[in-house]
């Protein structure tokens, strides 16, 4: 569609509703083609170069894979200690000179606003794979995808964001997705990790129903989809600050059994012990399911914009 072509894809909520809609319809048809083990030569030569300057491994990989199967070729960055950033590169003169060798760009970067610096930079389209604690639209892509995929719909349904909610990128960016389905949502957190104010005031305004608490318990008894995140170490300042919050929320196959409810439980991953492996043969552990959904979500979204 001509109206994705060229576009950064920086923020969830830069979306409207038709837009995602084009996008997971794009998405189920790259997810039918990979089941029907179809070769795709959507993107064939040209190339995606990958520039992650803090680590991944579903992300940058998902990333890779989709534009492999489309036929397309990729250059990668995956340590930020082999780029010349170590020398004191800018990021601006590094996407200056990346441009030069490749037709999309995705970038991860552990500053917030920096995927707006790299767009800025070039007239390539630039994708955001994560700017600090800022946004990550294309998990929240995904996860809407796999929202659907699980649930069989999104309108109407309760779904709970819980743990680290002020660092989360990726539970402020599927919010904002979430916002345009009429979902319910409760936010559950410690007081020290709740989703940043701002983000709360933004989804009431558009009319989204929020709760938020302190009770995982109490949030899984009114909910269908549970979407867990870890505490994160690294976005912490003070050690001591993270030792306070690291466990403080745990989900256990005993907690889900004891709700009574049919709950689908994400995860965008990497899992610590926020999420105990009895639960994981559980019909309803979504997570793995979930970080194979990137595939088909990222080779729809470079479908669309390359």
């Amino acid at each position: 569609m001509d109206r994705f072509r060229g576009v950064d894809v920086l923020r969830a909520d830069q979306f409207n509703r038709e837009d995602l809609e084009v996008i997971l319809e794009r998405a189920r048809q790259m997810a039918d083609a990979l089941e029907r083990g179809e070769a795709l030569d959507t993107m064939e030569g040209k190339i995606l170069a990958t520039l992650f300057f803090e680590p991944s491994t579903r992300t940058r990989l998902s990333f890779e894979a989709a534009m492999l199967r489309l036929g397309g070729k990729v250059v990668s960055v995956a340590d930020p200690k082999s780029s010349s950033a170590v020398k004191g590169e800018s990021l601006p003169d590094t996407i200056r000179t990346v441009e030069g060798y490749a037709d999309v760009i995705v970038v991860r970067h552990p500053e917030r606003g920096s995927a707006e610096v790299a767009a800025e930079a070039t007239d390539r389209p630039v994708i955001n794979a994560g700017d600090g604690a800022g946004q990550h639209p294309t998990q929240a892509l995904l996860d809407l995808f796999t929202i659907f995929k699980e649930r069989g719909r999104v309108e109407g349904l309760t779904v709970t964001l819980a743990g680290d909610l002020k660092h989360g990128r990726t539970v402020h960016s599927l919010s904002q997705v979430l916002a345009l389905y009429g979902v319910k949502l409760i936010l559950a957190s410690p007081e020290a990790l709740r989703m940043p104010p701002e983000i709360v005031e933004g989804l009431r305004s558009a009319g989204v129903d929020v709760a938020e608490t302190g009770d995982l318990k109490s949030a899984l008894s009114r909910s269908e989809v549970l979407y867990m995140t870890r505490v994160q170490r690294e976005r912490f300042e003070d050690p001591a600050a993270y030792e306070r919050v690291k466990g403080a929320f745990i989900l256990t196959r005993k907690m889900l059994e004891a709700s009574g409810r049919d709950i689908t439980v994400m995860h965008p991953l990497p899992r610590v012990d926020e999420i105990t492996v009895d639960v994981d043969p559980l019909p309803g552990a979504a997570y793995f399911r979930q970080a194979a959904n990137g595939v088909p979500v990222r080779m729809a979204l470079l479908s669309l914009i390359a």
